[in-house]
């Protein structure tokens, strides 16, 4: 573990210290929400377009954390604890100084890849390749921006031999400053696409930058083939030396005949000899992904005979987290193919979200090819574990059981998976949230599986990493201060609740939405402590929505006077409300002629208002835009004569998501963001992720004949020979009737493949005709590469229909990379 006193780190980064010159510090954090009383922490407080560090310093400070790097202008609290700080001008660029500083301290070998795709591939590819013949590290997986990169590098040990370091761009500038940071020895180039293509004129120019991350590379890795970047990189570096691969006969490695076998792809490669290899995957991104491996193996002088192995040994990288329904009213986070301590991290961080939970279980494997000591590698995991407050801990595998003293006494310990798979502990879960994290010798996958609550093979899989960029993205477009109302009515747009809630909460953003009380009581029971506003609370819950905290939206005096009386009643007084006004929605709300009555009673000392809002009728279309300003405008003139007249700080908001997109200077002091959230918009296309993806298996295929009729009622008639598709999903899982007799079309191998016949209650099908599918072959109904618009279109109505309408029984997972 690298060690770093204050003194070091100040004079490094060219700051003033304030504390103890003598502190050592062995980690850095720039996410206060991860971190706990942690000696040895320095958090690092970045200033962003959206987020301040430095705003969460003193919860940080209540929480234990001792030592802070900030900007100058920052004036650190005071406080009886004893604090230490170091004073820079700007903590983005400390942070890359100090790792670039560490990087020149480092003996190991360094690799960069860079490129539009497959960076993350080639990088667990050349660690799975090189983990068991030397003490090698990788950066963890998405760590390849300006932030990652530099925490990234200050995370190589002394005792590495080989870094492995990904870095990726968005912009032009970009890369010089991670280059400082790596400054790799050996660059690999994957390939160059159009992702992130929009802040660069051309794909020259974004190819230019990202090469410029070889300016002090000795050796470039490449693939001859791409023209582009086979004459960019030689006019770029007309010095370096070249290692290239590809069909072109002028390749250092020339690819000759390929097959496809069961096992996988089977090549042939002229360099100074020819031989035959073998990669257990047959799609070209692999093989591409593949030869980036070979070339470095082969210029890190390992024999064939190990490339062959190491190539034909090559493992699946598992690029997500799963959160998933567990047994026993439980939540699964499923992790079953590697175990490191930046990946431990990382998934611990996961299972605190879970707030819906008291109890958090972590069942581990042994920690493979760590390069350290038993003794040394397992005291850093006790302690991990025990900064993160597990209730328990289930090890398995023998150094686990060999190091189990230094564990909680309450702890578990297996020597093997079977062993714990016959015991007895799995009738131990229940309502706890469980992470599943291990090597993928172990395999965990068969533990995963019996902690996985049992539905049908129709899933609606949710990205978080795609709701987080969401989030982030209208954050960008909010003025400093405007607070965000996240809306997780009618099941979180069929997203689920409190998973959704949970990725909110930590996400900080200020408000949630719900339609009824009992939607509000769920999350308070899944320990979402966020201010929640009820949209329609009805009278007879008013207790149930006093006991849990919850904020009613009031809307009509009816309902104002029934909270009122109950309030009286219960003696409870200035309780939070949110009052709607009505400027041209006319479905609920008070009118401008209402306002002084409204005010009066208001006043009586029970209530207290929080904010003052309205609803944009048309404000996702043009056509709508001059009633759309007359609503705002309406609303600005109400609001402020309300204001007026009852006391006390009042928010104002009425932008929705399509508000926001097409209003901004209306921001006022906080939007509500709904469907935009969750990827559909009109405005901003490839600037959000769809987040859900709905998907099924096929069950049967049949080749039926012309003439033949399908489904009810005979209403799918063939008017040739075609094959024929059963799915299990159907209206009883959401999807709508009206998408069958070829209304529809569902993405099967790649292909839209459109229904054939009625949609059945719990089955449909389609014709697959051309395809390669086979039985269990995935079937996307929407997601990203097929879009619920085009599914909402084809069923005539919107995106929000499809989304609330998919049924509870469909099995909801979430995943984060």
């Amino acid at each position: 573990m690298n060690s770093y006193t204050l003194a070091n780190i100040s004079k490094t980064v060219k700051g003033s210290l304030s504390g103890d010159e003598g502190i050592s510090v062995f980690r850095f954090s720039i996410d206060s929400r991860t971190l706990s009383n942690s000696p040895g922490t320095l958090f690092v407080a970045l200033r962003g377009e959206r987020h301040d560090g430095h705003v969460f310093i003193p919860e940080l400070i209540a929480a234990g954390v001792i030592v802070f790097m900030v900007d100058r202008g920052f004036h650190p609290p005071k406080t009886e604890k004893p604090t230490h700080w170091i004073t820079v001008d700007d903590t983005l660029e400390a942070l890359q100084l100090l790792a670039a500083w560490h990087r020149k301290q480092s003996k190991a070998r360094l690799i960069g890849v860079t490129g539009s795709n497959g960076k993350t591939i080639v990088k667990e590819w050349i660690y799975q390749s090189l983990r068991d013949e030397t003490t090698v590290f990788r950066s963890p997986r998405s760590y390849n921006s300006q932030v990652g990169v530099p925490l990234s590098v200050l995370m190589i040990r002394e005792r590495d031999q080989v870094a492995i370091l990904e870095a990726g761009i968005s912009k032009t500038g970009e890369m010089q400053k991670l280059e400082r940071i790596i400054s790799p020895e050996i660059g690999i180039l994957t390939n160059i696409g159009e992702a992130h293509q929009e802040n660069f004129s051309s794909l020259e120019e974004k190819l230019l930058e990202k090469v410029s991350l070889f300016a002090h590379s000795k050796t470039i890795i490449y693939c001859r083939d791409h023209e582009r970047i086979h004459s960019i990189l030689r006019t770029a570096f007309p010095d370096k030396k070249f290692l290239c691969w590809g069909k072109n006969t002028e390749s250092d490695f020339i690819v000759g005949e390929q097959s496809n076998m069961p096992e996988g792809i089977r090549f042939t490669l002229r360099g100074k000899s020819e031989n035959t290899y073998n990669i257990p995957f047959h799609d070209h991104a692999s093989f591409e992904n593949a030869m980036h491996v070979f070339v470095l193996l082969q210029h890190l002088g390992y024999s064939d005979v190990f490339v062959k192995k190491a190539l034909s040994e090559l493992e699946p990288v598992e690029m997500r987290l799963e959160i998933l329904k567990g047994i026993h009213s439980s939540t699964l986070i499923s992790d079953t193919y590697n175990s490191d301590l930046a990946s431990l991290s990382n998934a611990l961080d996961l299972l605190l979200q879970q707030k819906q939970h008291k109890r958090r279980t972590l069942i581990l494997s042994d920690i493979m090819q760590s390069g350290r000591s038993e003794e040394d590698l397992y005291s850093e995991v006790a302690n991990m574990l025990n900064e993160k407050k597990l209730s328990r801990l289930i090890g398995i595998g023998p150094s686990l059981m060999r190091m189990r003293e230094k564990f909680d006494p309450a702890s578990l310990f297996f020597p093997d998976t079977p062993s714990f798979l016959r015991s007895a502990a799995l009738l131990s879960f229940k309502d706890e949230a469980v992470l599943v994290k291990g090597a993928r010798k172990f395999g965990f996958e068969k533990i995963s599986r019996e902690l996985q609550f049992r539905t049908h093979q129709t899933v609606m899989e949710i990205d978080m990493n795609a709701m987080v960029q969401n989030l982030n993205f209208y954050r960008s477009l909010l003025k400093p201060g405007t607070r965000i109302m996240a809306m997780v009515k009618a099941f979180s747009y069929g997203s689920g609740s409190f998973e959704i809630a949970n990725i909110l909460q930590f996400q900080k953003v200020d408000y949630l939405a719900v339609a009824y009380i009992d939607e509000g009581i769920d999350l308070r029971s899944n320990g979402i402590t966020l201010p929640i506003m009820v949209m329609n609370p009805e009278s007879g819950n008013f207790k149930s929505l006093v006991e849990y905290g919850l904020q009613p939206e009031i809307y009509s005096f009816e309902g104002l006077r029934e909270f009122s009386l109950f309030l009286e009643k219960n003696d409870i007084s200035d309780y939070p409300v949110h009052i709607k006004l009505d400027t041209g929605m006319h479905r609920l709300g008070f009118f401008e002629e209402e306002l002084e009555e409204l005010a009066r009673e208001l006043n009586s000392g029970r209530f207290r208002v929080v904010s003052v809002f309205s609803h944009l009728v048309g404000s996702d279309e043009s056509g709508h835009d001059v009633f759309t300003r007359e609503q705002i405008a309406l609303f600005r003139k109400m609001s402020e004569t309300l204001k007026k007249l009852i006391p006390g700080g009042v928010m104002m908001h009425i932008l929705n998501s399509a508000g926001i997109e097409r209003f901004a200077s209306e921001q006022m002091d906080m939007v509500r963001l709904g469907i935009g959230l969750y990827g559909v918009s009109g405005n901003f296309p490839g600037m959000l992720q769809e987040v859900s993806t709905f998907k099924t298996t096929i069950s049967q295929i049949r080749e039926l004949e012309a003439g033949t009729t399908v489904g009810y009622s005979r209403k799918g008639k063939l008017d040739s020979k075609k094959t024929i598709a059963t799915l299990p999903v159907g209206y009883a899982d959401g999807l709508p009737r009206s998408l069958g007799n070829g209304k529809g079309c569902f993405l099967i191998s790649g292909k839209a493949s459109p229904t054939v016949g009625n949609i059945c209650m719990d089955m449909c099908m389609v014709d697959i005709t051309g395809t390669n599918a086979k039985p269990g072959d995935e079937v996307i109904i929407f997601g990203k590469k097929h879009p619920v618009q085009k599914i909402a279109s084809a069923a005539k109505t919107i995106p929000y229909e499809i989304l609330t309408g998919i049924s509870e029984r469909v099995k909801r997972i979430y995943y984060q990379e």
